[in-house]
């Protein structure tokens, strides 16, 4: 019996040698991989006024978010390859998903990359908004915990993502490069509601690099293609019944030895329709500058000015408007391993327009440093903001 069972299990061994080895030889041509990446980040964290109070406490994600995510890629001949992205973003201090119900609610993405036609990728994707301008603003420069603009009104920092999406950028000709984002609605009988357009313009020519960007969001209350967008914050929760949002920005800066400075400007505008909460289209204009400067290979400094104007619009005619400073140093311990200190000050002044119970109401604009502060923002006109953290990246 013992011997017609190894007869049988070696004939079944020599069947499979073909396909292992068929398999085998199939992996190595296609010369695929995978690379698992990610970011743990935490700080202690002081803030001036949070609601009326001050308050100490530990902050994650702050000079980078925490995140985990996998990359990879399949080599299919002729300069083509098929590409994914699955990114999740999770809360460093109690191990919880930064998104309850979303396993990876930052990126989750397939596609194929040329690298003479470009890039097409479908599924959960950033913006080419953020992807190109978000790069030379403020939060790619300074962290957006600190750094971002008012609310992150105009979306440049991580928060605008698109469910449902297709993605073309181009490649890199003579420095520039392109790309275009469409997010489908999903609403049976009309392809119109509930879309979402994102288009940008990025050019590199040592030691200068511009962008330009575009995002068009219709039903940000109600659309499936948006992922998520910063709607939250006493600066905008306002408008959160908007029928359309537009926003336009553009950055560029230039880099001289150790030396960076940049300017960037933005341009949002909540339009109102039916069953909106407000009835004027209200407009944001930001306008900031930023600078770093690397004083040795380990460590660097880094600074940033804005001012943020709203239009009378909405029965306010004393519109909000903020003026925010912010700070950074980081003193890299390895490549991988940085410790870092950040200040930022904000001061608001005006009337703006903010959700109240299930209406809308116009009241003293209050300060909200960066997106750090979106949920507990001043109970004034001031806030001030500093964390002392460490975050390492794997």
């Amino acid at each position: 019996m013992k011997k017609n069972q190894r007869a049988r299990t070696r004939a079944f061994v020599l069947c499979c040698l073909p396909f292992a080895g068929a398999a085998w030889s199939t992996s190595a041509s296609a010369q695929s991989s995978v690379t698992l990446y990610g970011v743990v980040d935490n700080a202690f964290a002081y803030v001036s006024n949070q609601k009326g109070h001050s308050n100490f406490y530990m902050s994650q994600g702050n000079l980078q978010a925490s995140k985990f995510g996998f990359l990879g890629s399949e080599d299919l001949g002729g300069g083509t390859k098929a590409i994914f992205r699955l990114e999740s973003g999770f809360n460093s201090l109690t191990g919880a998903q930064s998104t309850a119900g979303y396993m990876f609610n930052r990126q989750a993405y397939v596609g194929l990359a040329n690298d003479r036609y470009g890039t097409v990728t479908l599924g959960r994707q950033y913006t080419p908004y953020f992807q190109m301008v978000g790069a030379l603003g403020p939060t790619g420069v300074l962290t957006g915990a600190t750094g971002a603009h008012p609310g992150d009104v105009d979306a440049l920092d991580t928060t605008l993502r698109f469910n449902n999406s297709v993605t073309y950028l181009s490649p890199t000709i003579a420095g520039l490069q392109a790309s275009a984002q469409y997010g489908l609605g999903g609403v049976p009988g009309s392809v119109a509601n509930g879309s979402l357009f994102s288009a940008a313009l990025r050019y590199d020519f040592q030691p200068v690099s511009l962008a330009v960007g575009y995002v068009k969001l219709k039903d940000i209350a109600t659309s499936a293609a948006l992922g998520s967008f910063a709607i939250n914050s006493p600066v905008n929760n306002g408008y959160a019944s908007a029928r359309s949002t537009q926003l336009f920005a553009a950055a560029g800066r230039y880099t001289w030895h150790d030396l960076m400075v940049g300017l960037n400007y933005s341009n949002v505008q909540y339009a109102p329709g039916h069953g909106s909460l407000f009835f004027d289209k209200a407009v944001f204009n930001t306008y900031g500058a930023i600078a770093t400067y690397r004083i040795t290979p380990s460590v660097t400094v880094g600074g940033g000015y804005s001012f943020t104007q709203a239009s009378k619009a909405n029965g306010i005619s004393d519109p909000a408007h903020y003026h925010q400073i912010s700070l950074e140093q980081t003193y890299s311990l390895s490549t991988r391993t940085t410790l870092y200190a950040l200040e930022a000050y904000q001061h608001a002044s005006g009337k703006s327009l903010i959700a109240s119970g299930s209406g809308v109401t116009i009241a003293d604009a209050v300060a909200v440093v960066g997106d750090s502060q979106n949920a507990t923002p001043s109970s004034g006109p001031s806030q001030f903001v500093g964390m002392v953290g460490l975050r390492h990246a794997f």
